[in-house]
């Protein structure tokens, strides 16, 4: 599994009072398992034709190896559509496998001692310009993941030993002695994909991605208009099944409000909002002509991410101590109490891997004023006539940053600075541009708290990327690694290792779920809310629209169409 930071700000879980909203709307609405499609596979789908879908951010970049890409929506608009795939995530709602793409000619096969990857690439498979996919697009990619600097993930592929090509459609991938990776799935896969070897070897990758690119090995051709859109087209090239519209449209609105009106006004026919509170509002209201999923198993945990670096955070105490003086479910029952939903999640791992993780870890932070004064004073904090502790002439004060326009993120930080105030901390807010705190504040650690979402990119365990020490970005690792949260644990270390490395599945399991009750005890980082994916869609797009929440609801676009 990798982790995207926050990109969509996206997250897991919601009741099955979902399902009372859908019964409510004047529209046409799936249940809440995310499970309902656009039209059966029987219904034929029109040629020709296009479609505008409303999308809440802009990417920062189309280097997809690079640290800029921290964009769940570029990940989901042009990413998964043009870069070839050796795994890919199918289906939707909680109905998700992870198979192999179009790319390869089957599962590859998997030896050990050492372990030893062999892939088949698809007879057919080539780029946009006719050039065949072949095993020197897999060296590249691997060499590029090892080697380069500003990478955002090199989970994996660190300990190859090798990638060899017996001939040009079969690739070896073989490991260090001793050295596995149990998620071997990823490689070329998620975030990293298969990248054109005769375009960019020799040359500045991210100079010629960055700001765009004209090739493709998928169904599409992605032009970013910058500030405007992004535009697919049909790769007329493409080995497989080609798209069946002639354009698609993502148009950037990044208020949510903004795309809601867009969508009730016909501007554009399909949205991918986040819940906030208005969107249901506006659904309850009645949608005409419109369908509607409700996704209540996501691939996306938001938490209150903590700088373990930084003071005051670098002190355990106190970050035990406002754990325990926020009173989580109390903000989730201010947000989303008319939904049946009043309980906080409890782990720092998706519902979609909860087999590898302990959704119980953080059950015991609960509001506690008594244990807030144990924890203080035991740390040497005293509480002065204003009611803030207070500890060599510093004040338990500190900033919380998130992202700008998010009405119910403001609520809820909002609420946690009343609450934190009567327990005795001063929390400020500043919050920022999506670009600034993904691109910058967060990978320097220049913050101390922040109130976000992790995405996975692949349905498979493992939080080494973002946990293990030897991601902390520092200028040794080139400034890749993506643990932005400072955590610094060995026997962490060791326990994600082995979900990362372990062939025996139930080790993993174990140590995945000792890892997290490990995370909780040390209060790295605090999981608060649980959130639906929505997508809502006009009836007139057919073909079958669900979510995936791990390569978005635009994942199968080619087999779309629209009525005329």
């Amino acid at each position: 599994m990798t982790l995207k930071h926050g990109k969509a700000l996206r997250l897991v879980a919601i009741a099955s009072a979902l399902a009372l909203i859908a019964a409510a709307c004047g529209s046409s609405s799936k249940n809440s398992s995310g499970s309902g499609s656009g039209t059966t596979a029987s219904q034929s789908i029109p040629t020709g034709g296009t479609l505008t879908i409303g999308a809440e951010q802009e990417p920062d970049c189309f280097d997809w190896l690079g640290t800029c890409a921290g964009s769940s929506w570029g990940l989901w608009m042009a990413e998964v559509n043009t870069i070839p795939l050796a795994y890919v995530a199918s289906g939707v709602g909680a109905n998700l496998s992870y198979i192999p793409g179009p790319v390869l000619a089957g599962t590859p096969t998997v030896t050990s001692n050492p372990e030893t990857i062999t892939y088949k690439i698809n007879p057919d498979a080539h780029w946009s310009d006719n050039v065949p996919i072949t095993c020197d697009d897999f060296v590249y990619t691997a060499n590029q993941q090892q080697t380069s600097n500003d990478i955002y993930d090199r989970t994996g592929y660190v300990d190859i030993a090798s990638v060899t090509c017996p001939d040009s459609k079969t690739v070896v991938v073989k490991y260090k002695a001793g050295k596995t990776y149990a998620s071997w799935q990823n490689l070329f896969a998620g975030t990293v994909g298969i990248m054109p070897s005769h375009i960019l070897k020799g040359k500045d990758r991210d100079a010629l991605m960055k700001d765009g690119y004209t090739w493709s090995g998928g169904p599409w051709i992605a032009k970013w208009n910058k500030g405007d859109s992004i535009v697919l087209t049909p790769n007329a090239n493409y080995w497989g099944a080609k798209p069946h519209l002639t354009q698609v449209t993502f148009k950037f609105l990044a208020d949510t409000s903004a795309e809601f009106q867009a969508f009730k006004s016909g501007q554009v026919s399909m949205i991918y909002p986040q819940p906030q509170l208005d969107v249901v509002d506006a659904i309850q209201q009645g949608l005409p002509d419109a369908n509607t999923v409700y996704n209540s198993k996501t691939a996306s945990a938001e938490a209150l991410w903590i700088n373990n670096a930084k003071p005051p955070f670098d002190s355990l105490p106190f970050r035990q101590a406002v754990a325990y003086a926020i009173d989580r479910d109390a903000i989730v029952n201010r947000l989303f109490g008319k939904l049946g939903v009043t309980q906080a999640v409890n782990s720092l791992n998706p519902y979609v891997v909860a087999a590898y993780s302990d959704q119980n870890a953080w059950s015991n932070y609960k509001l506690d004023l008594n244990k807030v004064s144990s924890l203080m004073t035991g740390a040497g904090w005293t509480k002065g006539s204003d009611g803030l502790w207070a500890k060599g002439g510093q004040k338990a004060s500190f900033t919380i940053n998130s992202t700008t326009g998010n009405k119910r993120r403001e609520l809820t930080e909002t609420v946690m600075q009343q609450q934190l105030r009567t327990a005795g901390f001063d929390m400020k807010i500043a919050n920022q541009k999506a670009s600034d705190l993904f691109g910058q504040t967060l990978p320097a650690g220049d913050y101390q708290i922040a109130l976000f979402a992790n995405d996975l990119t692949s349905p498979t365990p493992g939080e080494c990327n973002i946990f293990c020490s030897s991601n902390i970005p520092t200028p040794a690792n080139g400034n890749s690694g993506n643990n932005w949260y400072r955590v610094n644990i060995p026997q962490l270390d060791t326990l994600l290792q082995t979900v990362d490395r372990s062939l025996d599945d139930q080790t993993r399991m174990q140590d995945a779920k000792q890892a997290d009750d490990l995370m909780a005890q040390n209060q790295v980082s605090l999981p608060l809310d649980p959130l639906p994916d929505i997508v809502i869609w006009s009836k007139n797009i057919v073909g079958p629209v669900g979510d995936n929440s791990i390569e978005g609801p635009f994942w199968n676009m080619q087999d779309w169409g629209v009525k005329s």
